[in-house]
């Protein structure tokens, strides 16, 4: 059997919207976002986890909504935007979501944080006043071994009333 070098390999290309920004990549066609994101764009915050879309720690937001970036091929994301969790802050900003996790320890070993960061934010851009079984439910397909989940779900809170005093402050500005 002959090994290839791995870029004769690369024979799939598409163009993202990779946080806000137009990304052209050449990749295998057999690999998942997750691979490219990590392997192609050296995007490492979206983590290794199962491979089995089981634990949510891949979870991108793609065309804004959640998706485990283990189970979906590369190929099916021509034209859509991309949102990892090295884009979630803006301008230098962490979002309020990353600020809350860190003041109330929501993250400990923060393996599990960056797709729980990114599932939260798609539950609060549909739903800006989600209950705590809202959230609950939208994290379920999140798993951590560290915090107990009453830190995450006091931090998504958290970034609920900061986010709604922001907005409160761009409005009467």
């Amino acid at each position: 059997m002959i090994t290839l070098p791995a870029e004769s390999q690369k024979t799939a290309h598409l163009r993202i919207a990779l946080n806000g920004e137009l990304v052209d990549v050449s990749f295998a066609p057999y690999q998942t976002v997750h691979e490219v994101l990590r392997e192609d764009l050296n995007h490492t915050g979206t983590k290794h986890g199962c491979e089995l879309g089981e634990c949510g720690a891949c979870a991108v937001l793609l065309g804004g909504q959640p998706v485990l970036s283990c189970l979906v091929l590369a190929q099916e994301c021509e034209s859509r935007s991309v949102l990892t969790v090295e884009g979630l802050g803006s301008g230098g900003e962490l979002h309020p979501l990353q600020d809350a996790f860190a003041d109330l320890g929501a993250a400990q070993c923060g393996y599990c944080t960056p797709g729980i960061l990114l599932t939260a934010k798609a539950l609060l851009d549909q739903n800006p006043n989600p209950s705590r079984d809202q959230i609950r439910e939208a994290l379920s397909g999140n798993l951590c071994r560290c915090t107990g989940y009453l830190q995450i779900f006091e931090a998504v809170e958290a970034a609920v009333l900061e986010i709604a005093e922001q907005n409160k402050k761009r409005s009467a500005a």
